[in-house]
């Protein structure tokens, strides 16, 4: 049986939607049963949290398990502790994680990939079998920056001519739904699929694809780290995660997210999606205010 945490999440919605297109039963874990009513109809749900998991006799069910959780400071903790509970449950599921690209090179310093290297020691640690879904920069991250496109035309971020490989977050969570649904897991285990968009841009071409979809002249804007800092904190982002976007920035500068696979297409028989096919998804976030999309946050 499969568990999948992070159901309700942008990318974990997709997972579960994929198994169900698929015709194969998962269950997600929700803080409430609330959070489960919009589920697909195949998918069962229990109650818990990483920090507050489901007895052992209920995580003993699952033979492989989707783990993640939101960008935040205390991400290491939380996801060290959900490991924990399943090794104590005296089982040994497989795990497939999501991290970020950039997660298993030692020289990166963003703690945003930090944080999955330290996850990942633990999980090796502990010898569990596991997957690891490393997707470079979301497409869905744009929505950060959607009120400058929007109201001033501006795609500011301090990126300079760091190029990335975007990746729509459907993507993402079709690669790791088949990941999970490996007819042998040890095939997998130890594998990092790094999930990339069809191509890698400059943020002066993203805006020049947004200008083209959206029929309206939008322009880069090379922003200062220092400017970039003070617009996270007048949006009331936590410390940690403001830095953690400028060391991020830094390191697509320095060409850290300048990469392209073929593991949409090899995982799913599909091509990535590109670029101008999410933003004619997402127009209403970019010429309209829509209250209900919400951006990934690191």
């Amino acid at each position: 049986m499969i568990l999948v945490i992070g159901a309700t999440g942008f990318v974990g919605h997709h997972v579960v939607e994929e198994l169900a297109d698929m015709r194969a039963p998962s269950t997600a874990m929700v803080r409430v049963p609330a959070r489960a009513q919009g589920l697909p109809s195949i998918t069962d749900y229990i109650t818990g949290t990483l920090d507050d998991p489901p007895p052992a006799v209920v995580l003993q069910q699952f033979d492989r398990v989707f783990l993640m959780s939101p960008t935040h400071s205390e991400q290491v903790a939380l996801e060290t502790t959900f490991i924990d509970a399943l090794l104590a449950a005296g089982h040994r599921p497989h795990i497939v994680k999501l991290a970020w690209d950039g997660f298993d090179d030692p020289s990166c310093r963003v703690r945003f990939m930090h944080n999955h290297r330290l996850i990942a020691e633990h999980i090796e640690a502990a010898e569990l079998p596991v997957t690891y879904i490393a997707p470079n920069l979301y497409m869905e991250n744009l929505l950060d920056l959607a009120d400058t496109i929007r109201d001033a035309g501006l795609l500011s971020a301090p990126a300079g001519e760091g190029r990335v490989g975007f990746v729509a977050s459907s993507d993402v969570g079709a690669v790791a739904a088949r990941a999970l649904l490996a007819e042998d897991p040890a095939v997998e285990d130890g594998e990092i699929h790094v999930v990339t968009g069809p191509e890698s841009l400059g943020y002066d071409e993203v805006a020049a694809r947004i200008s083209s979809v959206f029929a309206r002249e939008v322009d880069y804007d090379d922003q200062p780290p220092a400017e970039t800092r003070r617009a996270l904190r007048e949006q009331h982002i936590p410390e940690w995660n403001c830095e953690g976007m400028l060391e991020l920035y830094d390191w697509i500068r320095h060409g850290g997210c300048d990469t392209v696979t073929d593991d949409v297409a090899a995982s799913t028989g599909e091509n990535a999606r590109p670029l101008e096919h999410w933003l004619n998804e997402l127009r209403g976030a970019f010429v309209g205010r829509p209250q209900t999309i919400s951006p990934p946050r690191f």
